[in-house]
């Protein structure tokens, strides 16, 4: 098993680590093992180059290939009515990790709890504590962060990578699904 370090050094997380993603490849058989997945997308994917485009732009072309539903948090939903593409809720971050823990919430699509949750373009320090808050309240829900760097609270997380390997990945992940 890697062993990584959080990006901020000094939250301490507990016990209990994320997994570290070495192999793309666990990602996407996850996501297929999933029976109702979500992605859950911050403002800051509207921000971050990924090749000729933004990461948003990849997100949306993500869901639409794999049918994972986005909750798009924050000012993310303008960025996403921009490009033509309508998330299947948006509301705030905290909203949306409450709603996550709460076992009779039936999720976006009214089908049920969701069991894989995907969140990549938060606030480093927003994220850490939302995964916090899942991973002690919500124990049947497998979080995995898609950003660049190791978030410890989720289930399953990148280390802290290079943007040009962070981007091959992410590419693979979407290429098995």
């Amino acid at each position: 098993m890697a062993l990584s370090e959080p990006w901020q050094i000094a939250e301490v997380p507990g016990p209990r680590k994320a997994l570290v993603i070495t192999k793309p490849e666990v990602v996407a058989a996850m996501i297929k093992k999933a029976k109702s997945p979500i992605l859950i997308v911050g403002h800051k994917a509207a921000e971050i180059d990924f090749e000729e485009g933004k990461l948003i732009d990849f997100l949306i072309e993500f869901s639409k290939k794999s049918g994972i539903p986005i909750v798009a948090t924050a000012h993310a939903v303008s960025e996403f009515l921009k490009r033509n593409f309508k998330p299947a809720a948006f509301m705030p971050a905290v909203d949306i990790a409450n709603r996550l823990a709460d076992k009779s919430w039936k999720g976006v699509d009214g089908k049920g709890q969701h069991d894989l949750a995907l969140i990549v373009g938060l606030y480093y320090y927003m994220e850490w504590v939302i995964l916090s808050g899942l991973k002690n309240f919500a124990p049947n829900l497998k979080t995995i962060t898609l950003d660049n760097v190791y978030h410890p609270n989720a289930s399953w997380s990148f280390p802290n990578i290079a943007h040009d390997e962070w981007v091959k990945n992410l590419k693979v992940i979407a290429e098995k699904i």
